[in-house]
C-alpha cells in the first residue's frame, strides 16, 4: 500500500473505530501515535525503539493546545454555564415566557423555544440544555394535553441552538481550527441563530394555528400586564443583562472572547448569589463539570492535531484535495458536496469529531474554491444542528429520552424532530444564497477580512 492509500485506511479505520464506542479523544490519540510511528519511521535515524518523531509532535501538540489563547475562554465559558444551569433561573424563566406568550397559539412550545434560545445562549451546552427543559417544560406540554411528538420536537430542536448562537463553545473550537477570529466569528453568528430560532416559533405557531389539536390553548386566566413585566423583570432580564454584556464586550472590542467568559463567569455566581441557589454543592458541581468538559475537549484537540498531522504526512489531505480539485465542480457543486458529507457523518457522529477531524480536510480546499472560512464555519455550524437531531444517533433524542415520562417513545422523539431537519435545510440555503445575514454583521464591526 502507498502512503495516500495507508491515510484513507486511517480514516476510515477511525470512523469504524468510533462507531465501536470507544472514547474519540483516545482513539485519536492512539491511531495518531500508530500510524505515526509508521510514518516516521526512520532506523537510519532512530537510536533506540522510542527514538520517533512523532513523540515529540505529539509532545509539541499538547504544549500547543495548552498554551492556545483562543482555548482560554473554553472552560470559562463552561463554568459559567454550569453554574447559570444550576441556579434555577430555568423554571421562573420558562414561567415569564409562558404568561408572556399566552395569546399565541402553541404559547408553550413557544415559551419552550424562547427559554431554550436564551439558556442556550447562556450554556452553549446542548445535553444540559435539553435534559433540563425536558424535566422541566416537556411534563408541562403533555400534562397540557400537547401532543407528544410536538412536544418532544420542540426541546430537541430548542436544545441544540445553544452550538450556534454565540457564545458557542463550537464556534471557539471552529475559530481554532481555521484560524480565524473569533470576534468575527461570534458576529457571523449572530443572525444566522436568532434566524433559525424565529422559524423553529413561526413554525411552532403556524401548526398550533391550523391545528389546535397539537397544543391546546391553556385556560383563560386573569393576567395583568404588570405581573408579566414583574415575571420578566426577575427572571429575564438579569440574565439577558449578563449575556449582552459578554456578547457586547466581545462583538465591541472591549475585551477578548477570554477576558468576556471571565466576566461572564463571575456574572453567572453572581446571578446564582442573587437567586439564592450558590451553595457549596452546586459550586462544586460546576467546577467538576466543567474540568471534566474542558480536558475532553482539550485531549480532543492533541489527538485530532496528531492524527490530522499525520493524516496530512502520509498524503491524506492532497489525496482528497486532488479528488475534488478532479471533479471539476466548481464553487457551488464543492459546499454542496461538503455539506452533505457533513450531513451525513451527523448521523453517526457528534460535532466535536465532526469539527475536530473531518472539517480540517475541507479547510485547505477554501482558497482553491474561493470560498470566505468564515461563510464556510457558519453553514458547518448551521448543518451541526442535524448531528444531534439526525436519526439514528440523534443524541438530543437520547437526552430527552432520558429524563421522558416512561409512555414517550424515541420513535415519537424522532417523529417530533423530523420538521426541524427540514428547517434547517432551508435556512442552510437561504443562508447560501443570501450570505449578508453571515457576512454584514463581522464586516460592519470589524472591516473587510
Amino acid at each position: 500500500m502507498t502512503d495516500p492509500q495507508i491515510a484513507l485506511f486511517m480514516l476510515g479505520l477511525f470512523i469504524f473505530v468510533v462507531l465501536l464506542g470507544f472514547p474519540i479523544a483516545f482513539t485519536l490519540v492512539a491511531m495518531g501515535l500508530g500510524f505515526g510511528y509508521y510514518a516516521y519511521y526512520d532506523p537510519m535515524r532512530m537510536q533506540s525503539l522510542f527514538d520517533n518523531r512523532i513523540f515529540d509532535l505529539f509532545v509539541q501538540n499538547t504544549f500547543s493546545v495548552m498554551s492556545n489563547d483562543v482555548l482560554v475562554a473554553v472552560p470559562l465559558f463552561l463554568f459559567m454555564g454550569y453554574v447559570v444551569e444550576r441556579a434555577n433561573i430555568v423554571n421562573r424563566l420558562f414561567f415569564s415566557f409562558q404568561l408572556a406568550a399566552r395569546n399565541l397559539p402553541g404559547s408553550m412550545a413557544v415559551a419552550a423555544l424562547l427559554t431554550c434560545a436564551v439558556f442556550a445562549t447562556a450554556t452553549g451546552i446542548v445535553g444540559a440544555v435539553v435534559t433540563l427543559m425536558g424535566m422541566l417544560a416537556f411534563p408541562a406540554m403533555l400534562e397540557a394535553k400537547y401532543e407528544k411528538s410536538f412536544a418532544a420536537g420542540v426541546i430537541c430542536a430548542g436544545g441544540c441552538l445553544g452550538i450556534l448562537i454565540p457564545p458557542s463553545i463550537m464556534l471557539i473550537v471552529y475559530a481554532a481550527i481555521a484560524e480565524i477570529s473569533p470576534l468575527r466569528l461570534y458576529a457571523g453568528a449572530l443572525f444566522p441563530g436568532f434566524m433559525l430560532a424565529g422559524f423553529y416559533m413561526v413554525y411552532v405557531v403556524t401548526r398550533a394555528y391550523f391545528n389546535p389539536t397539537l397544543a391546546p390553548k391553556p385556560a383563560d386566566e386573569d393576567v395583568t400586564f404588570s405581573k408579566v413585566m414583574y415575571e420578566l423583570l426577575v427572571s429575564f432580564f438579569p440574565l439577558a443583562i449578563l449575556i449582552t454584556a459578554v456578547l457586547g464586550a466581545i462583538l465591541l472590542g472591549l475585551a477578548t472572547p477570554a477576558e468576556a467568559a471571565g466576566v461572564g463567569a463571575a456574572g453567572g455566581l453572581l446571578l446564582a448569589a442573587i437567586y439564592r441557589s450558590l451553595t457549596w454543592t452546586r459550586l462544586k458541581e460546576a467546577v467538576f463539570l466543567t474540568a471534566k468538559t474542558a480536558a475532553m475537549v482539550c485531549w480532543l484537540f492533541v489527538g485530532s492535531w496528531t492524527f490530522a498531522s499525520v493524516f496530512s504526512y502520509l498524503g491524506g489531505h492532497d489525496i482528497i484535495k486532488d479528488w475534488f480539485l478532479a471533479l471539476d465542480i466548481g464553487t457551488v457543486g464543492f459546499l454542496i458536496l461538503a455539506q452533505v458529507t457533513i450531513f451525513l457523518l451527523g448521523w453517526p457522529l457528534e460535532w466535536t469529531e465532526i469539527i475536530i477531524i473531518f472539517v480540517p480536510i475541507f479547510l485547505p480546499m477554501l482558497e482553491a474554491f474561493n470560498v470566505d472560512p468564515l461563510f464556510f464555519g457558519m453553514l458547518v455550524a448551521l448543518n451541526l444542528q442535524t448531528s444531534f437531531l439526525t436519526p439514528p444517533m440523534a443524541m438530543a433524542a437520547y437526552y430527552l429520552k432520558g429524563v421522558a415520562p416512561a409512555d414517550v417513545e424515541l420513535m415519537d422523539i424522532f417523529k417530533g424532530i423530523m420538521p426541524y431537519l427540514a428547517i434547517v435545510i432551508f435556512s442552510m440555503v437561504l443562508l447560501y444564497n443570501f450570505p449578508g445575514i453571515a457576512l454584514w454583521l463581522p464586516e460592519y464591526l470589524f472591516g473587510p477580512a
